[in-house]
């Protein structure tokens, strides 16, 4: 009886391993990123002032994993035709080398808050930095975030896979 039951568990094991299905559907080469941009145009620029302690907040529209990070840009204007993108933090230096001011972030699950502090951030020199500001948040999984080069937003978005087109606008 033991020599028929071994039988059967060979022969079940071998006609068992041997059995394929039907070919799946071709994968893409590489790794696929799921991630996020966000953007504030002009038609909603940040404003840092006294009367939001020189912070903005952007609320995500739906909870991050916990596997997430975020990136932040601000716009710095444009060279040779093509935008700049400041990777935060940002710090800027008085010509003597001590430091003037900076924009910086933290963020939640559910919400990113983007400040400015410094010395002196009512100096009407400072409204060029204050007023009219344009961010890109960037919400990536944070092992893909520890491979790229963060401080080029143009190599983020290429690593990501993602384009201008796929960039959402941040309306409030």
């Amino acid at each position: 009886m033991k020599k028929i039951l071994t039988l059967f568990a060979v022969v079940g094991l071998i006609v068992f391993s041997s059995c394929e299905g039907p070919e799946g559907p071709p994968g893409q080469d590489g790794v696929n990123i799921v991630g996020t941009v966000y953007e504030n145009t002009s038609s909603n620029y940040y404003n840092f002032t006294a009367q939001n302690n020189y912070k903005v907040r952007f609320n995500f529209p739906q909870r991050l994993f916990d596997s997430d990070v975020v990136l932040v840009y601000r716009f710095g204007g444009v060279d040779s035709g093509r935008d700049v993108w400041e990777f935060l933090p940002e710090t800027h230096f008085f010509d003597d080398g001590t430091r003037n001011f900076s924009f910086d972030f933290t963020f939640s699950d559910s919400f990113v808050d983007i400040y400015m502090n410094g010395n002196s951030l009512t100096d009407a020199e400072l409204n060029s930095f204050r007023l009219n500001q344009i961010f890109r948040i960037v919400v990536v999984p944070a092992d893909f975030a520890a491979k790229v080069n963060k401080n080029n937003f143009s190599e983020v978005m290429q690593a990501a896979k993602l384009s201008e087109t796929q960039i959402q606008e941040i309306k409030f």
